[in-house]
């Protein structure tokens, strides 16, 4: 790979949250970096006040994401380092998601990864070697309540990643994951509300999404995943994967040791599947 200063980062949903707080970090180290968006043109003007090209894509279309690539080899005449950001949650209980819905959060949160990836292998291959880091989360390694589909999808991603970390190293291209908590992204007000709301989930369903929100405005910045994103790039041996923020770390590190019988109990319980006084005293604002 070349060096820093003129390695080119393809970086996806870089509008808002992780994928803004990536670009412009990179942008400021001297990478020369391509943010895109659904609707670049609304953010334009963000990027070029943060030092990046906004580029349009939609992860969900083979042809956006061949354009997309395209679009950034025609400029920079290369990839050296795609991060693969963009994703959406679609909120609700299981029962209450249609198949339709639960191929739009795959089309975008896997599929739209695999496309990426499919476009940029022949241009990193082409010129020795490249990068590839994707984005999951807490929910890529356990089943998040409310968001079922959403964890599904980080769990295939999951395993997607690392198969295609060994079969790649070949070419010299390094394959790595970020798996972040909580962090004040705006995902919880950018969530979709499942079409169909059943009754019998009404209080569990209001009790899931005050417990995400909560822990979403009161997360981590999301500059220390961009953080962490620039210590894996500039890793002369980067893992497969890493853990972001502090619950993204511990909890990655404690689940192999946690008894189901112990788990999952308290799982429904600090998440508030069920009502229980763990959950309303994690879910309390202290800060007033």
């Amino acid at each position: 790979m070349t060096q820093r200063g003129q390695q080119v980062v393809l970086v996806t949903g870089a509008s808002v949250g992780f994928g803004l707080a990536t670009a412009k970090l990179l942008a400021q180290r001297r990478f020369s970096v391509f943010g895109t968006s659904r609707r670049p043109d609304q953010h334009r003007e963000l990027a070029l006040q943060n030092g990046f090209t906004m580029l349009e894509l939609d992860v969900r279309s083979d042809e956006s994401a061949r354009a997309c690539v395209e679009a950034v080899q025609s400029q920079a005449g290369r990839i050296d380092v795609l991060v693969n950001n963009a994703g959406i949650v679609i909120f609700g209980a299981l029962e209450e998601l249609s198949i339709d819905e639960a191929r739009a959060v795959f089309e975008t949160n896997f599929f739209g990864v695999a496309r990426m990836v499919n476009a940029a292998l022949p241009i990193m291959r082409q010129h020795g070697g490249g990068q590839i880091i994707n984005v999951s989360s807490l929910g890529g390694l356990i089943g998040t309540p409310g968001e079922g589909y959403y964890s599904a999808s980080k769990h295939a991603l999951e395993g997607y990643t690392m198969a295609l970390r060994q079969e790649v190293k070949a070419f010299n291209i390094d394959v790595s994951l970020v798996g972040p908590g909580f962090f004040k992204t705006g995902i919880a007000q950018a969530a979709q509300p499942a079409a169909l709301k059943l009754p019998v989930y009404d209080g569990m369903r209001e009790r899931l999404s005050r417990y995400l929100r909560h822990n979403v405005e009161h997360g981590a910045d999301p500059t220390i995943l961009a953080w962490l994103i620039l210590d894996i790039i500039e890793s002369d041996n980067p893992r497969w994967r890493y853990g972001a923020g502090v619950d993204g770390v511990w909890l990655a590190r404690l689940l192999p040791f946690i008894p189901r019988t112990l788990g999952e109990p308290l799982l429904r319980k600090v998440m508030g599947v069920e009502d229980s006084f763990l959950y309303r005293w994690l879910s309390r604002d202290w800060g007033k």
